[in-house]
This record gives C-alpha cells, structure tokens and sequence, in this order.
C-alpha cells in the first residue's frame, strides 16, 4: 500500500466531513488533517508490517510461498485497534458468528468417560461428493472453548466453502454433556485427543486428514505431535495462538493489568467449567479451595496438576510445555503467533528450536494479540489468522505431495 495515497484520501475525506473549527479560521481543520497524516504515517512504518517466516527447510519456504502466499504478505491490523490486549478483548464481540449446524456424537474412553465431538459433514460439497475421500479438518478449541466460538465457526466456514468436512474436538465436561468420571482435561494429556483421532480415522481411513488447534487446543496438539512423531494419521496441522511456555504464559499474565484484563476472568470460566459437575468432581478434590482460587496458576496447583498426577504444579507446566517436544514432530506444521500476545510473550516463542525441525514453519505477526489478528477498518468477518488457515490447509490437500521436493 502506498503510505502517500492513503494520506491524500485519508485528506479529500476529513475535507469532506469534519467541518472548519475554531471560528472557521481552518485551524481546527488542519490540526485534524495534521494528525491523521502522522498516524497514518506511523501506521504504514511501524504497525503494518510482513510477518517473519521462520522455516529452515528451503522446501517448506518455497511450499508456503507458492501455496499459501499470506504468510509472507503484509498483516494491515485493524488502523483503530492493534494493540495485542485490544485486539484480545474485541475479537469474541466484533466478529460475526457463520451459522452452522453439527451433528453431535459422544465417544466412550478406555477409562469410562465420554468425548463430545460437533460434526460439519459438509454432504452438499460440490468438490469432494463422495464422503469417503472428503478432505478432514480437525478442529481444537482453547482452554475453555468449544465448538461454539466465533473463531472455530469461521475455520468451518473456511473449509465450507473449500468442500472439507470438520468435526470440533470438545474437551470432556464443556460442551453440556456429563461427566462419567472425575476426570476433565489438560494441555499435556494427549490420551483423549489421541482416542478421537483414532475414532476419526477409522471412520474415513481413505480421506486426507489435517488437525488445527488454538490456544490450548494448539499446545495439546503439539504436544501429541511431539509425542507420535510421524506415527499418526494426520498429514499436517495448523497451530494458532500456542502458549509455547506456560512458565512464562502464567508469568505474563499474573502481571497486574494482564490479571484484571484476562487472568481472573478466564479463572472464573475455569471453575464455572466445573462447577456443574462438582458432585462428581467432589469425591477427589477439595472443590471449596478450588473454587477460592483467582489466578490461573492457583488453580492448576489446587485441581489440574493433582488430577493428572504431578507432583508439583511446576512439574505439570513443563510436562505441558510445547516448546520441550518441538523438536520429535514429524509432520508439517504451520504455527501463527503474535509477539504481542500476553498469553504467549514473544520472548518466549522457540525460534531457535524451531529452526532445528525441517518440518515447522512459524509465520511471527508484530501485532494481533491472542487469537485476535483483526483487520480491516470494520473487522466483522474474515481476519488474517482465517486467511492463513484456509490457504494453509487448502495448500496441504491439494498440494502436499510437493512439499518436500520443491
């Protein structure tokens, strides 16, 4: 974009409806036009800018280049909103909410509890009619998510339109359906994530299969794919918002305006998660003490990391940790991230460990905040974070076979 074409619209407009101030002696007039000449000059230099694309494969460049052109163009954010936490807090009350009607399946586990998975079949699919073979995204909502929120229901919109079918990967007890054991779910626990991978496969062992994961969803795919290496189904996965370093994730949030923004709500969405299975849950934990918790960390210490059987809540954080398993995935994955992501600080990003696997590609934002990634100057519908996702997979299916021997 032209930072001097955009000045001299961005004038013809203010001419045309900010009338003359200051007893129209015009001052006023040029001091609004002053003002918007320099932000839109601060903008273009120091907002608007083309992400870094980490990948030390030549191949994968050249793939994502070719195939997936976004990661490498230039992120306009939102010109009234790109600071990380306002883009953080708008992003679930701005964006439109895409219509889409699941079919529902609980699946049983080898331990007796359920998995509620929301199925998009995508039957009318005018690419891909036969069910057998239509491409598969698997999706994975964040910590407290389900297949409800405004961002899951734009990555199915996506891939609506491209003939894929979804299916959203609802973690045990947030989705309305009950608890059968006192067990819910965390980011280094992979055993349910691998059940309903398994379960989808088996279904359509003969249709392309690609996993996404946001925020936590992310970290817990991540860490199956550190886990599984090369032995598993998925031909690639798309990671959005990953907290990579979850010391550092609850350090940044315990910050006191990260806490009032973001820490103490999301640990009320953690103990209302809860709450209505408290008769179950009850019968291991202390569920007075839980609920008295105001931090995310206090809460992992009194319930997550006692129900997955850490020690300590330190050894539960590093056990989740994405960044300690980077290095055994064996299958492409692209992962977005912005440095100005509270819930995921830049610093904390693993460059270095990235570029030691030919299969990651990490495509780093200066701005978007956590799973925001707004833009345009009303953003309602599509963001960048959309954009990557539906070239990226679009790119895997019909282009995968060439990502290595370009």
């Amino acid at each position: 974009m032209d930072w001097q074409v955009l000045t001299r619209e961005l004038s013809l407009y203010l001419e045309s409806q900010v009338r003359v101030g200051l007893f129209g002696s015009g001052v006023g007039l040029s001091l609004v036009l002053g003002f918007g000449v320099a932000y839109a000059c601060y903008y273009l230099s120091s907002i608007a800018k083309k992400p870094q694309l980490v990948a030390t494969n030549d191949s994968f460049c050249r793939f994502l280049v070719e195939y997936c052109p976004v990661v490498t163009e230039t992120y306009y954010p939102t010109i009234w909103c790109w600071e990380g936490r306002m883009q953080t807090l708008l992003r679930p009350f701005i964006t439109s909410r895409p219509q889409v009607q699941y079919r529902n399946e609980l699946i049983k586990t080898a331990d007796g509890g359920q998995i509620s998975l929301d199925w998009f079949d995508n039957n009318n699919s005018l690419y891909y009619p036969d069910a057998s073979t239509r491409p598969t995204v698997l999706l994975l909502p964040g910590l407290t998510g389900t297949s409800k929120e405004s961002y899951i229901l734009h990555m199915i919109h996506q891939s609506k339109m491209l003939g894929y079918r979804c299916v959203v990967f609802n973690n045990r007890g947030i989705a309305g359906e009950e608890l059968l054991t006192p067990r819910t779910y965390c980011a280094s626990n992979t055993e349910d994530l691998e059940a309903v991978i398994r379960h989808v496969h088996n279904l359509h062992p003969s249709a392309p299969f690609i996993a996404a994961g946001v925020s936590m969803g992310g970290m817990l795919l991540l860490n199956y794919l550190g886990k599984t290496g090369r032995d598993t189904p998925l031909m690639a996965a798309a990671i959005f918002s990953a907290g990579w370093n979850v010391f550092e994730s609850v350090e940044s949030l315990e910050k006191p305006l990260n806490w009032l923004l973001f820490n103490y709500y999301l640990t009320t969405c953690l103990q209302s998660s809860i709450s209505r299975h408290r008769q179950m849950l009850e019968k291991l934990f202390d569920m007075d003490l839980v609920m008295k918790a105001r931090t995310v960390r206090e809460f992992d210490k009194q319930f997550t990391s006692v129900m997955f059987g850490y020690r300590t809540i330190d050894d539960y954080y590093e056990d989740a940790s994405p960044c300690r398993k980077l290095k055994s995935v064996g299958i492409p994955v692209l992962c977005l991230n912005s440095v100005d992501d509270v819930f995921s600080p830049g610093h904390a990003i693993p460059v270095e460990t990235a570029k030691q696997n030919a299969n990651i590609a990490l495509v780093l934002t200066s701005c978007g905040g956590h799973i925001g990634f707004l833009e345009g100057v009303w953003p309602r519908k599509c963001t960048y974070m959309d954009r990557v996702f539906k070239q990226f997979v679009q790119a895997m299916f019909e282009h995968g076979n060439k990502i290595f021997s370009m």
